[in-house]
């Protein structure tokens, strides 16, 4: 399951990050709500978790915006605005769920696995380009009858690629969307990562292959 944090206090969102890492999520990191529309428009979350006073776009404009652009993917409201008009606004305005801070661990997770829940009712849990497939469940790539199972990084790269066939990423682009702004990673990671998805393709035999676009980046297509 991914999970995207929308939330500008820093420390707030890398305790959620660890907490749900913990019980084995996938979770990305924004700090203002016009990253949080980027990042929801090019990925697919089974869960968004939104603080409401954030620079650039408040909580509520970014609700407002997905769910204007059809995007029915469940949404948790967890900020330190707790007066029922508060409650009532997000509810009405398509949120799934509203919990004020401070917050017990265990009720977060909680309502975080019944909001999950829900999603997959919205969510395919395939993607396939040509007879090559990624299990958004499972975290397999499959092709024919040979599968193998990609880590956490593999498996993100993997997602944007197949939900973006043909569209080039530059390194810098996929070291912000994978590994995040605040990550202390150096760039190689994005080369290490990409040559691990090329050794996979070709342990498949896939019909797919990540080509380097020379002076913009890669992108993901039939061979």
């Amino acid at each position: 399951m991914r999970i995207l944090i929308a939330d500008d206090e820093v420390e707030i969102a890398k305790a959620l990050k660890v907490i749900l890492e913990k019980n084995k999520y996938s979770v990305d990191i924004v700090h203002d709500g016009i990253s949080a529309c980027d990042f929801i428009e090019e990925i697919t979350y089974d869960v968004i978790v939104l603080d409401i006073m954030m620079p650039g776009l408040d909580g509520y404009g970014v609700l407002k915006k997905i769910r204007g652009k059809g995007i029915s993917t469940p949404v948790l409201f967890l900020t330190a605005k707790s007066e029922v008009e508060d409650r009532v606004k997000g509810l009405d305005l398509g949120a799934d769920d509203y919990l004020p801070k401070p917050f017990a661990t265990s009720e977060l997770l909680a309502r975080v696995r019944a909001l999950s829940r829900r999603s997959e009712i919205f969510s395919s849990s395939v993607l396939k380009i040509g007879n090559t497939s990624l299990d958004l469940s499972t975290y397999e790539l499959c092709f024919d009858d040979k599968s193998v199972r990609l880590n956490n990084k593999e498996y993100q790269l993997m997602e944007l690629f197949m939900r973006y066939p043909k569209q080039v990423f530059s390194a810098d682009r996929l070291m912000e969307r994978i590994w995040g702004l605040d990550s202390e990673a150096d760039i190689d990671v994005v080369w290490t990562y990409i040559g691990f998805l090329r050794k996979k393709l070709k342990e498949l035999d896939a019909d797919i292959e990540i080509k380097t676009i020379r002076g913009a980046g890669y992108s993901l297509g039939e061979r």
